[in-house]
């Protein structure tokens, strides 16, 4: 690939990142991928992103620092799924995901990392949030029979949560969520999502994705 493409700065395992590399093949965006490992962080990294977080996108006139912005700069250039045809419902769902859900989610998941907390009450708070999304799914997504912006900005964390125990998470008797977030995990495009790459170093070859 001869031409000039933006530079995405990723961690395959990130649920943000995982969102971001997604919206990015549904709209066929070429990128260059660099893949960040979270405790050696580059400077040249570090000198653009501004949070020093995963994912970051370097555009020639821009920086692009939040995942869910990188996901609908990749749509409103080509969104041929349709995942911005939503209701503005979807937008207040994933501040939801990101304010109520994800705290608690890395307050279990990472309980030693919080040792004044509770973990019984973050990992209660998260499994209620799931019961009330699971309550939300219409047919087989949130809003109908296709996926829009919001299920595929939501499902990296619910995945996460569920990969704590995936044996309680699959028995523990979904009417929905786990036929939603099975839709994501089993499909072609998961599989090209999580592509695994080397950590990137400086003036390494550039590797492209999707």
């Amino acid at each position: 690939m001869s031409k000039e493409v933006p530079i995405l700065y990723s961690f395959r395992r990130c649920p943000y990142a995982i969102r971001a590399r997604w919206a990015l093949i549904s709209s066929n965006i070429d990128v260059e991928l660099r893949e960040i490992v979270l405790k050696d962080k580059p400077n040249e990294f570090l000198s653009v992103s501004t949070s020093g977080t995963v994912p970051c996108l370097q555009l020639k006139e821009k920086i692009i620092d939040e995942s869910i912005d990188i996901m609908i700069w990749a749509l409103r250039k080509n969104d041929p799924d349709r995942w911005l045809d939503m209701p503005a419902e979807g937008y207040s769902l994933i501040d939801d995901v990101e304010n109520k859900f994800k705290p608690n989610l890395d307050k279990t998941k990472y309980a030693a990392r919080y040792p004044q907390n509770d973990y019984k009450v973050s990992r209660g708070l998260a499994i209620d949030y799931l019961i009330d999304l699971d309550k939300k799914i219409e047919g087989d997504f949130l809003f109908g029979k296709q996926p829009r912006l919001v299920d595929v900005a939501i499902f990296p964390f619910v995945r996460q949560f569920a990969h704590i125990d995936i044996n309680w998470f699959n028995e523990f008797g979904w009417k929905k969520l786990k036929g939603w977030l099975e839709a994501f995990v089993e499909s072609k495009m998961f599989n090209k999502s999580q592509k695994k790459f080397v950590q990137w170093r400086p003036n390494a070859n550039p590797v492209f994705f999707p």
